[in-house]
């Protein structure tokens, strides 16, 4: 019987988790809005146990926490223009996890709630300052979780990411430029892109993510995890086009031009709150994690963009 939850498990970060409990042969359940997209992703696997939810209620968010759930994993996104359902949703999975017993829930943050960083390495320290609205949103999530955990209902853990990217991992800054070296365009950028910045490789995250929410000291607080190194988009870009064969070709937009193609497209209207991240970037110290976990996976740039290529280029094939 699964005793591990994924709450939100088809995107990306949840099959790092999927891939990390079938290397040590364990059970687990997949917990989603849609039926037949756990099933594509999950449904070939007799150790997943497929569960659809509706987040909106009560019944459906208890009948997904039950039976014998130890730890929840939370995954769950909402439209991107629509944060404020980030805190209500967590609140509503808190209160259908801690009614059916559930001991522990982690979850599965980003660098959104400090704000504008006021270290050159962000430890976990670091004030939690969001000035936008979505870090905001952030910040509140976490605080429900939090405040969970100090009264005692449920053990609450956050572990916090950088950006991200990977093989087929599309919700991602490089997802374009590995599309443009595979296939032989031109990459769009969200500049500046000679800004130090870091990535996480997603297939690293599920190992970190299921040691961390079986350390009983972890609980009440977040933990950064860092990329495998500091480096820049541009490098990144030339690695990704190199690995292909290919010269670079890239097309980088600012903020000014984020505004005006945001008057055409809703989704880049809302990159342009968050564009403090494109010029003052969080970068991650995440000393305090290895101390815990002891030594931490972490795929260097040029393998972790060699496979990200790879895939697409397999992909494409006839």
């Amino acid at each position: 019987m699964a005793t591990i939850a994924l709450f939100g498990a088809a995107g990306a970060i949840g099959k790092s988790l999927v891939e990390a409990l079938k290397q040590r042969g364990e059970t687990y359940r997949v917990v989603g809005r849609d039926r037949t997209r756990l099933e594509q992703a999950f449904g070939q696997d007799d150790k997943a146990e497929i569960v659809v939810w509706d987040p909106e209620d009560p019944a459906s968010v208890r009948a997904a926490a039950a039976r014998g759930i130890d730890t929840l994993i939370y995954l769950v996104g909402v439209p991107y223009n629509h944060f404020e359902l980030h805190p209500p949703t967590m609140q509503k999975t808190l209160d259908g996890a801690i009614a059916e017993g559930v001991r522990r829930v982690l979850l599965i943050g980003t660098v959104y709630p400090y704000g504008t960083p006021t270290m050159q390495k962000v430890t976990e320290e670091h004030p939690r300052n969001p000035t936008t609205f979505k870090g905001k949103m952030r910040k509140e999530q976490e605080e429900l979780l939090l405040a969970a955990d100090a009264a005692g209902k449920i053990e609450g853990v956050i572990l916090r990411l950088p950006d991200f990217y990977g093989p087929g991992v599309e919700a991602s800054l490089l997802d374009g430029v590995f599309k443009a070296a595979a296939s032989g365009g031109t990459a769009d950028m969200i500049g500046p892109i000679d800004t130090p910045h870091e990535f996480v490789y997603v297939p690293d995250v599920g190992p970190v993510a299921l040691d961390l929410a079986a350390k009983p000291e972890a609980r009440g607080r977040w933990w950064n995890l860092a990329g495998a190194g500091v480096t820049t988009q541009r490098e990144l870009a030339e690695i990704a086009f190199r690995v292909a064969g290919r010269k670079p070709k890239i097309r980088a937009v600012g903020k000014t031009m984020l505004r005006v193609m945001g008057l055409f497209n809703p989704f880049m209207r809302e990159l342009v709150e968050m564009h403090y991240l494109q010029t003052t970037p969080v970068l991650l110290d995440d000393s305090a994690l290895t101390k815990l976990l002891g030594n931490v996976k972490k795929t260097p740039y040029e393998e972790g963009v060699k496979q990200s290529v790879a895939y697409l280029q397999k992909k494409g094939r006839p």
